[in-house]
């Protein structure tokens, strides 16, 4: 499995060696690989529905400082924690963006 340092260019989405089901203002995940289990809170909730089709940090950052009450600094480094749990267990991929040759 490669490993990304995940920056706010990186891009996530859930993979697809888990089933995830939603409990209320959570949701549970079930590692398929391994067959672990993991609950998410709310705003955990929130990134894990948000990551079911390819975005990139940044923006999902963004969608969380429009919903929670959260300083940016606060929310980025949270952000970026929890992308690095899930990737660690295997429930997200990351994928650096590319960019054009000559693009700055």
């Amino acid at each position: 499995m490669k490993k990304w340092k995940i920056t706010l260019s990186s891009v996530v989405v859930a993979s697809t060696d888990q089933v995830s089901c939603q409990l209320g203002d959570e949701v549970v995940l079930l590692n398929l690989k391994d067959g672990a289990y993991y609950g998410l809170d709310t705003c955990g909730a929130t990134v894990w529905e948000m990551i079911k089709t390819p975005i990139k940090v940044s923006e999902l950052r963004d969608a969380l400082l429009s919903t929670f009450d959260v300083e940016d600094e606060q929310c980025t480094s949270d952000l970026l924690g929890l992308l690095e749990q899930l990737a660690q267990h295997g429930l997200v991929e990351i994928r650096e963006v590319e960019v054009a040759d000559g693009a700055v």
